[in-house]
């Protein structure tokens, strides 16, 4: 007889799925060599083979959609979500893109793709920083100017792409850039941004607070600037926040931010130091394309391997989490198929994003346009055609953009002419410029200003599309047109060639709608006092150009909100490189707004009244407040209202802010509905640091609640004594 087999060797701890993560990650660092364990902590990590470590890139983006890996669904550029005010449908949005990332996770083995980069799971989205200044190129990419607003949305993206699986998640979410991060582009690499304390808690920290604690984000990434005379990178204040907030994840440097040290900021002799400098304060991983230099910064007793060991460590725990060391038959999201990408049902996600992001500015009652009185329509401007202008930057490639022109062909029919004239270009090219250069600022059709007027003077109804694009505003780029530099911008006005084509048609005596389509606030003082409506588009995603028909045709009722302010000028700004809020944002901006945040029409209107609020402890909405009032649609249309909630601090509070948001719901009611709302004032929203006491405190006394359609356009006042409540009010 056969004598038995022998008994098959013992599964290595980290590959067996019933042992504790923690065990697993301890067992497999255990296993690796120096230098293997220095090329994992590097984006573009070669795995270790022998290990059964796959080759991975850990830098993949899904700021608005899967970007940089073929087609995906491309949804609004972050300001326009974040002008939806729905935190919901963000959660939406967010799940869509954890799908589709899945999808080409999982199909990229048999693409060959697998561990290329932009076809992981860990994503560097979303940027969270405040959009302190509408100069800053990257504003695009946030959720605004207020901290409130930011850390809702940004929660709900963070739930959706990470998922509610106990044990895995559908993708792992990164906070980025922390902190105090926003322009200027051409000095990030050794800027030193000094806000005053209670700028910093109480305006450029919380949302990276809210991710951490309320979020669970799986990452965080340190800014290239300074934060008080220290690179984010290696700045011990930061990681101390972290820890304090319970930040179990992985922390990730900028592209090339730890090539900063030693070049720029000269606080490293070389890139062995700037390695050890940067672990041993807490980093993970090292974005760029440099070789690592861990090993040689442990051999030089520069750092202790054990410390490399515990960053290595956070790392692999979240390559755990991702399931990518268990049997795919045990992994949740295993099994989703390439077809999920780029579906139809996400494609109605897109279109219903990008309806609800659209904000009407101004409506003298020419809009909504009536196709059957449309016999011909003249559409100009250099967004009227452009496909780059639907997507912004950090972008997935859409399979079926609709820009504004086909979108509003599509929509109107054979029945009315539509003709398009290109009109003008972005802005003036600088003197000196060749002709195929300014390729850059061309979609096609006739830049000639003569031809569109030509083509208003025939028209019913003229409709101007510009504004800016993703190629003049952005991260870090070599643009210099007038009022444009590095990707920033030095003058916050509608491009001069542009406003000239719009005084051209108004000119016509023709009704006039502008379409402004960009990814940060432009003043159009002029405009708004001459033309007949305007629409802000900002940067709509695939389906932008039947959004943006819907609307201007009323087959929906726009109901998006302005995340930021819309200033008058320029001259409303103080300097860009001053990073005191005093001054900026509708927080405390003591000027006249052109539009002011939260600012949108409706075709409708809703009657505010009776509100309340009241003071109570409401552990399961982790609310100390309460407010409630009835919303009535009394206007010809049913319609969305976006409800939102602002406090005023009591008279003693110092520094004190205009007003700030604290709560927000949008709506839909039917002609005729009425709806009681209930808001819950969260914890957070009441504290504010005291720089005398070096902590949050709740200032006490009388607070007045204000309900209202925009941050100026208030409805319904309220009175809320938080006294006794201060201690609640302070916990996280």
């Amino acid at each position: 007889m056969c004598s038995a087999s022998a008994a098959e060797p013992a599964k290595p701890a980290y590959l067996d799925v019933s042992r504790p993560l923690e065990e697993r990650v301890a067992d497999l660092v255990s296993r690796m060599t120096l230098e293997e364990k220095a090329g994992l902590m590097r984006n573009g990590s070669p795995g270790v083979p022998r290990l059964g470590v796959p080759k991975y890139d850990w830098w993949n983006e899904a700021l608005h959609g899967v970007a940089r890996a073929g087609h995906a669904t491309v949804f609004p550029q972050a300001i326009g979500m974040a002008a939806t005010w729905n935190d919901s449908l963000m959660r939406t949005i967010a799940r869509a893109i954890a799908t589709e990332a899945r999808a080409k996770y999982n199909a990229a083995p048999a693409e060959g793709n697998a561990g290329a980069r932009y076809y992981g799971l860990t994503f560097w989205s979303p940027n969270i920083n405040i959009f302190r200044d509408p100069r800053w190129g990257r504003g695009q990419e946030t959720y605004g100017e207020d901290p409130f607003l930011t850390s809702r949305l940004g929660v709900a993206f963070v739930r959706g792409l990470q998922g509610e699986d106990p044990r895995y998640l559908m993708a792992a979410a990164c906070a980025k850039h922390f902190a105090v991060h926003s322009g200027p582009e051409s000095l990030r690499h050794h800027f030193d941004a000094e806000p005053n304390e209670a700028d910093l808690h109480d305006t450029y920290l919380p949302a990276f607070e809210a991710l951490v604690r309320e979020g669970r984000v799986g990452a965080v990434m340190t800014a290239y600037n300074s934060l008080d005379g220290k690179p984010c990178a290696v700045n011990p204040r930061l990681y101390s926040l972290l820890n304090q907030w319970g930040f179990d994840g992985y922390v990730v440097s900028d592209c090339g931010a730890i090539r900063d040290l030693d070049h720029t900021y000269k606080i490293a002799r070389d890139d062995a130091g700037a390695e050890a400098l940067a672990i041993g304060s807490g980093l993970c991983l090292r974005c760029g394309d440099e070789a690592p230099a861990i090993a040689e910064a442990v051999r030089r007793g520069l750092i202790a391997e054990s410390v490399v060991d515990r960053r290595l460590g956070q790392l692999l725990r979240t390559q755990f989490k991702l399931g990518i060391f268990d049997p795919p038959e045990v992994v949740p999201f295993s099994r989703i198929p390439i077809s999920e990408n780029d579906s139809p049902a996400h494609a109605a996600t897109a279109l219903e994003a990008a309806r609800e992001s659209i904000v009407l500015l101004k409506n003298d009652g020419t809009l909504p346009l009536r196709a059957a009185h449309l016999r011909r329509v003249a559409v100009i401007g250099p967004n009227a055609n452009s496909e780059p202008a639907l997507v912004g930057n950090y972008a997935g490639l859409p399979s079926a953009p609709v820009t504004v022109l086909s979108g509003l062909t599509s929509a109107l029919g054979p029945g009315t002419v539509v003709d398009y004239v290109r009109g003008c270009d972005f802005a003036d090219a600088p003197s000196g410029l060749k002709v195929a250069d300014r390729k850059a600022l061309v979609s096609g059709g006739n830049a000639d200003l003569g031809l569109a007027v030509a083509a208003a003077r025939k028209a019913d109804a003229v409709i101007f599309v510009g504004g800016l694009t993703a190629q003049l505003e952005g991260e870090e780029m070599r643009v210099d047109y007038p009022g444009f530099s590095g990707g920033d911008r030095t003058r916050i006005e509608l491009p001069e060639t542009q406003e000239r084509m719009l005084e051209a048609l108004q000119a016509t005596g023709r009704p006039v709608v502008l379409v402004l389509m960009s990814g940060s606030a432009v003043a159009i003082p002029w405009a708004a006092g001459h033309v007949n409506a305007i629409v802000e588009a900002w940067y709509p995603g695939q389906s932008g150009g039947t959004a943006v028909a819907d609307v201007l045709l009323g087959h929906i009722n726009p109901a998006g909100r302005l995340p930021v302010t819309l200033y008058r000028s320029t001259a409303d700004l103080p300097a860009f490189e001053n990073y005191s809020m005093a001054g900026r944002t509708y927080r405390y901006f003591g000027g006249t707004a052109l539009y002011p945040f939260g600012h949108g029409l409706s075709y409708t209107h809703f009657t505010y009244s009776g509100l309340q609020a009241e003071a109570s402890a409401d552990t399961a909405r982790n609310a100390v407040a309460t407010a409630r009032l009835q919303i009535a649609n009394d206007g010809a249309c049913d319609g969305d209202e976006v409800v939102q909630l602002y406090l005023r601090e009591p008279e003693n509070a110092h520094p004190r802010a205009l007003r700030s948001l604290c709560g927000f719901e949008r709506i839909h009611l039917a002609r005729g509905e009425t709806r009681t709302v209930s808001i819950a004032i969260p914890r957070s929203a009441l504290r504010r640091w005291d720089a005398g006491k070096g902590q949050y405190t709740v200032p006490s006394g009388r607070w007045t609640v204000l309900a209202g359609a925009s941050s100026l356009d208030i409805r319904q006042t309220t009175a809320l004594n938080m006294e006794g409540l201060s201690a609640l009010a302070l916990s996280p």
